[in-house]
């Protein structure tokens, strides 16, 4: 228990000498904002995942079957975005190479004002049927991007839009099976992270505020950037992530 806390502190507050510095704080901000965008394409879209991939093509399988409640259309629309989404954020990373800092503030940056954009489409046109699309593309690129450029950062679980392979480890690096536990606070609190994103969002949906959902998405990646941008001093802290 006393390793677990003390993970958990060194990720919420790293460091000096920490290598990854700053990131893993402001990356559990983007995993809480993906727990919050998944709440309103899950339960406002039509049943259709923007972050999490894996789902949404399960989905797509599900709706060429002919399952009731399910549009492949979304599902190919939500993919299709995404993929074009990470295509951005690759080209990000290819374009800022040494200082992780930067790409995250400009990533972010740019997921904002996605973000923003999709709050303003569902509180001017809702969120059922065909003005479901215009938001089903909006935030499919920037969880695409999203995902893309976590990537590039390199911090161990914290993908920011998956919690597949944080929780096996969990698991199955623990004590329990033989392993060394690393970062158990760390994989908690990513979790946590996502659980309270898609406790909010979802709470926001069922009282009929899905652009309130959106709006609040766009301020935790607003903050996330700002904060990048402020700390993005060149320094190790910010440097790629050595094997």
């Amino acid at each position: 228990m006393r390793a677990l806390s003390a993970d958990a502190l060194r990720t919420l507050v790293p460091p000096r000498a920490d290598r990854h510095g700053p990131l893993p704080p402001l990356l559990l901000l983007l995993t809480v904002a993906t727990g919050v965008v998944d709440a309103v394409s899950y339960l406002g879209l039509g049943h259709v995942f923007v972050a999490n991939m894996t789902g949404n093509v399960v989905f797509l399988g599900f709706a060429l079957a002919g399952a009731p409640g399910l549009s492949a259309a979304a599902s190919l629309v939500s993919l299709t975005a995404f993929l074009a989404g990470a295509l951005v954020g690759g080209r990000l990373g290819s374009r800022t190479p040494a200082h992780r800092g930067r790409l995250l503030a400009l990533a972010a940056a740019v997921q904002t004002v996605l973000l923003a954009a999709a709050a303003a489409t569902a509180a001017v046109g809702g969120t059922g049927g065909a003005d479901g699309y215009p938001l089903i593309v909006l935030l499919g690129l920037g969880m695409g991007l999203q995902n893309a450029v976590a990537r590039r950062l390199g911090v161990p679980d914290l993908t920011t839009t998956v919690l597949t392979l944080t929780l096996t480890g969990l698991a199955a690096d623990s004590t329990a099976a033989g392993g060394a536990a690393p970062r158990p606070g760390r994989r908690i609190l990513s979790a946590l992270a996502m659980l309270l994103g898609g406790l909010a969002g979802a709470a926001l949906v069922l009282h009929g505020r899905p652009a309130t959902a959106l709006a609040l998405a766009a301020l935790l990646l607003l903050a996330t950037a700002l904060t990048a941008h402020r700390l993005s001093a060149p320094d190790a802290h910010w440097a790629p992530p050595t094997a």
